[in-house]
């Protein structure tokens, strides 16, 4: 079943930056013909999470995880606490506010880790990541 999923959600044509609500979790989504990223934010832990999934090729273990932003703030983010599960690649953290940034005000972001290099347009993101900051300040239910 998680993989009829994975094949369904990876074979959804791209779309723009999508901010929504899942009950209290707010969720912040975007498609490439080969990447699916998902960002949320649960208020109970508080915690944040983004997911990069990607399709048909594993991530490659490697003990940093960064995302580079390229734009009007550039920056680079990295971490060790990432989470290889084949294709998904996951962090969570009580903040995030360094890669709201970054998605909202730059025209591009990598994700990398090993050889991996993976570009992502930027374009639409910012009404979309403003709208997810919204939710994420908005008191829950």
């Amino acid at each position: 079943m998680r993989a009829l999923l994975l094949l369904a959600v990876l074979t959804t044509p791209a779309h723009g930056w999508e901010a929504a609500s899942e009950g209290a979790l707010c969720t912040l989504t975007h498609t490439e013909p080969d990447l699916h990223i998902r960002l949320t934010y649960d208020p109970g832990p508080p915690e944040y999470a983004i997911i990069l999934t990607r399709a048909g090729t594993p991530w490659p273990v490697a003990p940093v995880f960064a995302l580079q932003f390229t734009g009007d703030r550039p920056n680079l983010i990295t971490t060790d606490r990432h989470v290889i599960d084949g294709f998904s690649l996951s962090v969570t953290d009580r903040g995030f506010g360094n890669v709201l940034d970054g998605l909202q005000f730059n025209r591009t972001a990598t994700a990398l880790t090993g050889d991996a290099a993976i570009p992502v347009p930027l374009t639409d993101a910012a009404p979309a990541v403003a709208a997810f900051r919204a939710c994420t300040d908005a008191p829950s239910a």
